[in-house]
């Protein structure tokens, strides 16, 4: 079965462009050329993933994407857009995309994303655990010594990637490629603020900080480990 898309774009040449370009590699695009028509069938219909634009006629991208973000949290947003802008890609990171792909694009590549995007979903079977740290990936809900929340899908993924390898210690870098998959230069600190995240949810024996050289699960939150 076909992955059903959202793709939110008011372009016309480039919504047929990405229709035609990923009909026929696994995926069936609905399009919806404003943000009401896009709430309209996000209400209706179940998707996927979600390809959003961010200069839309009726709305500001960034709100859509927040609002999006909010009522289904484990949905999959790519943001598509001209805006190649460090402050608009982290505007964009922060506000809960799930991966920046800027104009023009290659079908070849949104389809590799797209791709990555949704096998991660259908990895979120898993419980993921380390000391006294468990991560549901199918409801996103993170535990730590008994305390329980909710958290975000990017929120997820990176304390999903804490978990995958306790202990080690990530860089930002390493951190960029494993979670969001895409480049930064160096005075991005998307790393930054879902570590504070974290620490915000689940208190600051989560993550600690290696000056200089990254971060990984504090001792004492893998303290049951060595038990």
């Amino acid at each position: 079965m076909d992955h059903q898309l959202l793709l939110i774009e008011d372009d016309e040449r480039i919504r047929q462009v990405v229709e035609r370009g990923l009909d026929g590699r696994g995926f069936a695009v609905a399009s919806a050329p404003s943000a009401q028509l896009a709430i309209e069938a996000l209400r209706g219909f179940s998707f996927d993933l979600v390809l959003l634009d961010l200069g839309l006629p009726d709305a500001d991208g960034f709100a859509l994407l927040r609002a999006i973000r909010a009522a289904r949290p484990r949905l999959p947003v790519i943001v598509l857009t001209a805006r190649d802008d460090m402050r608009s890609k982290l505007e964009g990171l922060n506000g809960g995309a799930d991966d920046y792909v800027t104009k023009p694009f290659s079908i070849a590549e949104l389809a590799a994303r797209i791709h990555t995007r949704l096998r991660w979903c259908e990895q979120d079977g898993a419980l993921l655990e380390a000391g006294q740290v468990t991560l549901d990936l199918a409801t996103h809900r993170a535990t730590l010594a008994g305390r329980s929340v909710v958290v975000s899908a990017r929120e997820a993924s990176l304390l999903a990637a804490f978990l995958r390898r306790p202990g080690e210690l990530l860089s930002r870098d390493e951190l960029l490629r494993l979670v969001w998959e895409i480049e930064f230069d160096p005075g991005s600190n998307v790393v930054d603020v879902y570590v504070a995240a974290l620490r915000r949810k689940l208190g600051p024996d989560l993550i600690e900080t290696v000056r200089g050289r990254g971060y990984r699960l504090r001792p004492r939150a893998m303290a049951a480990v060595a038990q």
